[in-house]
């Protein structure tokens, strides 16, 4: 098995995208360079290379089209809610807030500046013998 060492993003604007991922999602800046910069996301590292081209539009495809080759960033967090409330006021903005999934997990969805999809996941606890969430 070969265990993911960093994963990579595209960046059209080094600063812009190293003060959101610092400033407002909270990761532990590494090394920051105009061409390359990386976070400590725990068990890999979240690396920004520069150099990409700005989106066309940061509206999502208007008829749900998910474009092949793209990924998004999944974040667990212990209480989505309390995050949702904490990144909105430091301004990030979210297409989803949080919302119980039949997966038992509570998510919430927002993305980073150049149009990244960031999903924020609280794995929900069911008690012994209860129905499953939703």
């Amino acid at each position: 098995m070969m265990p993911v060492d960093y994963l990579m993003v595209l960046v059209s604007d080094m600063d812009r995208s190293v003060d959101f991922y610092e400033n407002k999602i909270g990761l532990r800046l590494l090394s920051r360079s105009d061409g390359w910069s990386e976070f400590d996301a725990g068990t890999t590292r979240l690396a920004l290379h520069g150099g990409g081209t700005p989106p066309k539009t940061s509206e999502a495809s208007s008829d749900g089209e998910r474009t092949a080759g793209q990924c998004s960033l999944g974040f667990n967090v212990t209480d989505v809610d309390r995050t949702y409330r904490e990144l909105r006021a430091k301004g990030v903005e979210f297409d989803l807030p949080p919302e119980d999934r039949f997966q038992r997990i509570r998510l919430a969805v927002a993305h980073d500046p150049d149009g990244l999809t960031l999903s924020f996941r609280q794995r929900l606890t069911t008690p012994a013998g209860a129905p499953p969430p939703g």
